[in-house]
């Protein structure tokens, strides 16, 4: 397998003056590396390369599931890559940030051949993102269930992260729409909010809000979510212009968003953990955590992200790819995937790719 050594451990992250993911095509050029740093630039393998704007990326075994925005999911093994179909019900949408988002294997996919997925589709003048069930056959997957619809989409801002919890429930991130974003405000829209269902697509009876999908809100455009060891949920969330967000998520809470930002305060509603400030940005996307460690994918600050959760500590793990969509954690095998091809950075050869490196003990 072909390595890389175009990976540098950093400082704290310092991309100033910059505009968030959906304001600015535009890439910061990142500091030039020291002799002394390469010295010590720890090797990324190149697990599966050109990729095709990917999203989202899941495990089963040795086997890697790529989403792709463009429509496709890519089967990856060491060695081997296999491009599938994937065919929906609804016309896939080419809007900005758009497309085949958010994927997460069934738990029990080894038998049922069964996952959940995210995507934005387009039905007249109707934009919409849904969550359905995909099934794969031997060489392509085929949408066979609708568990949730209506799922506010705009310009920018889908969304569309997914997981599944410690407690077997089927998480969704939905952004604000970019048009309306008092609609994350409104208990009533399932946009601007962080969303939980049965992996059937009913609304848990534990919900906070009887009868709704809604399990907190006040979100701009969230889009990664993980769990700590100890059940604890954190969401990654893209701010305005900076003012990017971690944050501990409980439900039935309010994250402030448009009322507050960053570090602003405001009466029943939650301020982030980790904030990029008035003057960064970071775009995060998908995160993973271990040992008290929360690792996020930047798109605009270039970089997988280390949060120390306890001690509040933030530095750069991994730079010199470009802009990262999402990551995932294997044991102390951390995988992260570029997303150069996604209109908005500059590809390299044979990007977008897929690359592991192992975490120090």
């Amino acid at each position: 397998m072909k390595k890389s050594a175009l990976f540098m451990l950093l400082g704290l992250l310092a991309t100033a003056g910059c505009s968030a993911e959906d304001k600015s095509n535009e890439t910061e050029p990142r500091p030039q590396e020291s002799e002394e740093a390469a010295s010590a630039v720890p090797e990324a393998e190149e697990f599966a390369a050109d990729l095709k704007t990917p999203w989202s990326i899941d495990q089963a075994g040795s086997t890697f599931y790529i989403t792709e925005r463009t429509g496709s999911i890519v089967k990856a093994e060491e060695g081997s890559r296999q491009r599938q179909e994937v065919r929906l019900k609804k016309k896939l949408s080419q809007a900005s940030e758009a497309g085949l988002l958010g994927f997460v294997l069934s738990p029990d996919f080894e038998s049922s051949g069964e996952a959940f997925a995210y995507y934005t589709y387009e039905e007249g003048s109707v934009q919409q993102n849904r969550i359905v069930v995909l099934k794969q056959t031997e060489d392509a997957w085929e949408e066979t269930r609708l568990l949730l619809d209506g799922i506010p989409s705009g310009q920018y801002h889908h969304g569309g992260r997914l997981k599944i919890g410690p407690d077997g429930k089927l998480y969704a991130t939905a952004g604000d729409a970019a048009a309306d974003p008092e609609i994350a405000q409104d208990l009533d829209s399932l946009g601007g909010k962080i969303l939980r269902m049965n992996l059937d697509g009913t609304v848990p009876d534990d919900n906070p809000f009887a009868g709704s999908y809604v399990y907190s809100y006040g979100h701009r455009n969230p889009q990664g979510l993980a769990w700590a060891e100890d059940g604890t949920l954190y969401a990654s969330e893209h701010g305005p212009s900076a003012n990017d967000e971690i944050n501990r998520i409980e439900a039935g809470k309010n994250y402030g968003w448009p009322v507050i930002q960053g570090k602003q305060e405001k009466e029943g509603m939650e301020t982030p953990l980790f904030t990029s400030g008035e003057d960064n940005t970071w775009a995060p996307s998908g995160i993973a955590i271990k040992d008290g460690k929360l690792y996020a994918a930047a798109l605009r600050g270039t970089a997988v992200l280390e949060f120390n959760l306890e001690s509040g500590e933030l530095k750069e793990l991994i730079t010199g790819a470009g802009r990262i969509r999402d990551v995932l954690l294997s044991g102390n095998v951390l995988y992260f995937a570029g997303n150069n091809t996604d209109g908005r950075g500059n590809p390299g050869p044979n990007d977008d790719k897929l690359y592991k490196i192992r975490l120090s003990e």
